[in-house]
């Protein structure tokens, strides 16, 4: 029997991840790209992944997710670099990107505005015992949960203690009783005590809160800092912590050998990445034309600060609209997530009464297998160039490109990407991103079983926003949930709720058209939309 090649073995994992029938992938793979062989976000991560620990092989990303021939990007695939020693615990580490600005915000606005609360309401017996040997396992595995932060005469900088378990504390007569949301009112308890939750001196900024609901169940909630965490680490946390408790209740030894840290891997990634970061002057040639902001206050004074404080709206839709945004999504060859990005840009640009317009989209910076599994804010949005012309189908690829694009400069600076297209600083709104778009369905399902154990997943709220109108995905194939998050200072409540029907209407649309229906006769602009841009230099 022949051995195969790593080009075989790669197109047999890539057929593995997709569903498909690994006889036939190879025929499509030579000219077409993942995204129409039916690969998206979270199909990528588990190739690049899987590549990673079973071949010893990098795949890119971003290339996965462009363009180009699937048979192309895997044929550019490089061994895996060798990992970087990182420096020993207790040392004085510089701040990762993002760390100094989660910092600087938390400064400035409070604790509030850098925390983030991912809760799993548990259903069935909970072994408190297991639960605390789980925690301690996962401080002892993972960096970022020993992480603490200290001020210096150059500025902040972070240490990584040898060994901290994250402190679990028990929430008493929050969400316990009472009408109304109990989840709701637990997730408002734990936003009014940020503060004291994550602000311990000389400890992780982060905590475990675990509180009872009525009918017996408990709501366990991880509340951290944008320093520590960013959305992928949550959903990586939970299902680690999960497997752990199933492991744990049934007496089984849990691994507490420590995964390579962002240090670690992340200087691994930057060695292995042939040619260098791209330069911000290419992406900046790139979006020249678009607008630098998109003022969604209809002409109304905004702050001279922006202000961090934000509210939000939950977007429901029905399983019918779910279904023909996947069927658009099949058909046009795109993940579903482009689909709803896509009908986020249209409702938004028909507010303002624009054609082109960038939208900031969270995406992973995650370069290696390491960094997938590594505990840490590894995340950036980027401003994706959207324009709204073309057919349906032509726009959805478009979008779609332009993503893959952007994915592949997320670890350039905004501020300095800002600087070359020649915005200056205005600290009156988000720079190059006041509207944002971020997937997070796919990194953690609606619902997960650990042993007699059920957890279902609720976001939390607060209190801040980062932009002036945020769109999140929470939830898709299980009761399809959207979160539309916005800066009351610029967005009224009534505006915002006129804006979510809006998305609606554009999803609908986009679903309902043939694909090479004209964009421009999908939806007339909104009365007294107008153009609110601020023109790139």
């Amino acid at each position: 029997m022949l051995t195969p090649t790593p080009l075989e073995e790669l197109l047999d994992l890539a057929a593995d991840v997709i569903g498909c029938d690994r006889r036939t992938l190879p025929a499509g793979a030579a000219g077409s790209p993942f995204i129409t062989l039916g690969g998206g976000l979270a199909q990528a991560v588990r190739l690049q992944a899987r590549a990673g620990r079973q071949l010893g092989l990098a795949v890119d990303l971003a290339q996965l997710l462009g363009p180009a021939p699937l048979a192309d990007v895997l044929a550019r695939a490089v061994p895996v670099p060798a990992a970087v020693p990182g420096p020993p615990a207790g040392a004085v580490r510089a701040l990762l990107p993002g760390q100094r600005a989660a910092l600087a915000a938390e400064r400035a606005a409070g604790a509030g505005a850098v925390c983030q609360v991912l809760s799993a309401e548990l259903a069935g017996p909970l072994d408190a015992g297991a639960l605390r040997r789980v925690l301690a396992a996962l401080g002892a595995r993972h960096e970022g949960l020993r992480t603490v932060f200290a001020d210096a005469p150059h500025g902040p900088v972070r240490r990584v203690l040898a060994a901290c378990t994250p402190p679990l504390v028990t929430l008493e007569a929050a969400g316990a009783g009472g009408g109304g949301d109990p989840v709701a009112a637990v997730h408002g308890y734990l936003a009014a005590r940020a503060r004291q939750l994550v602000g311990r001196p000389g400890r992780p900024p982060l905590v475990f809160a675990l509180g009872r609901l009525a009918g017996g169940g408990h709501l366990l909630s991880f509340v951290y800092h944008d320093a520590v965490a960013d959305s992928w680490s949550a959903a990586l946390l939970w299902q680690e912590l999960l497997a752990d408790y199933d492991r744990a209740v049934h007496r089984r030894p849990l691994v507490r050998a420590v995964r390579p840290g962002p240090d670690t891997a992340g200087r691994a990634a930057v060695a292995g990445r042939a040619g260098g970061l791209r330069a911000a002057g290419e992406r900046a040639a790139r979006l020249r034309g678009f607008p630098a902001a998109v003022d969604l206050a209809e002409g109304a004074p905004r702050p001279a600060v922006f202000d961090v404080r934000g509210e939000r709206l939950h977007v429901g839709l029905d399983v019918r609209l779910r279904d023909a945004a996947d069927a658009t999504a099949r058909r046009a060859g795109v993940p579903h997530g482009t689909v709803l990005l896509a009908a986020w840009a249209l409702a938004v640009g028909r507010r303002a009464g624009l054609e082109r317009l960038l939208v900031g989209c969270e995406v992973p910076r995650r370069a290696t297998a390491a960094l997938l599994g590594t505990l840490a804010p590894c995340s950036a949005t980027v401003p994706v160039g959207c324009e709204l012309e073309g057919g349906v189908d032509y726009f959805l690829r478009g979008v779609a490109c332009a993503f893959s694009e952007a994915l592949g400069c997320a670890d350039l600076d905004t501020a300095e990407l800002a600087r070359e297209l020649g915005v200056r600083p205005d600290r009156s709104r988000p720079v190059l991103t006041p509207v944002t778009f971020a997937a997070r369905d796919e990194l953690l399902p609606a619902r997960v079983r650990a042993g007699a154990l059920s957890a279902r997943f609720h976001h939390g709220h607060a209190g801040a926003v980062t932009a002036d109108a945020a769109l999140t995905v929470l939830r898709w194939r299980e009761d399809p949930l959207l979160r539309l998050e916005f800066a009351p200072a610029v967005l009224s409540r009534t505006r915002a709720v006129r804006l979510a029907g809006e998305l609606r209407g554009a999803l609908a649309a986009l679903t309902a058209a043939s694909s090479h229906t004209p964009v421009d006769d999908l939806l007339p602009a909104p009365a007294g939309a107008r153009g609110l841009a601020l023109p790139l230099p």
